[in-house]
């Protein structure tokens, strides 16, 4: 599982690090991004591993070989610079949908295919604009789900589905259980989970959706503490 960019006290940071899922433990460097980045979105193919946006000027995507540690490399770009964005993949597309284009809250849907270098394609559009919303799927569906609304001040509960090989925008899929902005998402070949996120606080909760059937999502459990703005992934 590899980890890049974020923000410390003293600014934005371009670190990438990892863990091995099977194997509890602290992280361990892997490289550096080509620039700092905060709000970047994480996705990829098992084989290769994509990062994109979460600059404040330019539209990088970085790509790095994830069994092979080392600095990331330039990919291509976003349409347009963005902050704040959610993905999803399969073993071909990546995904990037909304995010934070100051002044602007976003809707668009993007994507790329993994193995190849090159600016990302227009997908399609989300249900509505939305930003620090989470990612999840499996091989043939992707979901977003929560995040800020158009404002950029109200927390969504809204769970939205593309079918990640066909272009077109994205349908509701049911809700979360909680409203929640900035919440986590992993997920396996069955089930998505989303975790955290802030609703007139943080939240703990943890709540899980079955990928193929659409519906509101049900409670798994609550995480060790309160969060949100944070990033999830897994095994399967």
């Amino acid at each position: 599982g590899v980890i890049a960019g974020g923000s410390e006290s003293s600014g934005n940071v371009n670190i990438i690090e990892y863990v091995t899922i099977a194997t509890t433990g602290n992280a361990t460097d892997f490289g550096d991004l080509t620039s700092t980045a905060v709000g970047v979105g994480g996705s990829g193919d098992g084989t290769r591993g994509v990062f994109a946006g979460g600059r404040s000027s330019g539209a990088a995507i970085d790509y790095i070989t994830i069994a092979t540690t080392g600095n990331g490399a330039d990919f291509g770009d976003l349409i347009a610079v963005v902050q704040y964005l959610a993905t999803v993949n399969d073993t071909t597309r990546a995904i990037f949908a909304g995010g934070w284009l100051s002044p602007n809250v976003l809707n668009r849907i993007e994507y790329i295919t993994v193995q190849s270098t090159g600016n990302a394609t227009d997908f399609g559009d989300l249900s509505a604009a939305r930003v620090s919303a989470a990612g999840a799927g499996d091989t043939t569906r992707g979901l977003f789900g929560g995040g800020w609304d158009s404002a950029y001040s109200n927390p969504i509960n809204n769970i939205d589905y593309i079918t990640i090989q066909t272009a077109g925008n994205s349908t509701d899929f049911g809700d979360l259980t909680v409203t929640a902005a900035g919440p986590a998402a992993a997920s396996n070949a069955t089930r998505a989970v989303f975790a955290g996120g802030y609703v007139s606080a943080r939240t703990n909760v943890i709540g899980y959706v079955t990928i193929a059937t659409t519906g509101n999502a049900t409670d798994f459990g609550d995480l060790t503490a309160s969060r949100n703005n944070f990033a999830g992934t897994s095994g399967t």
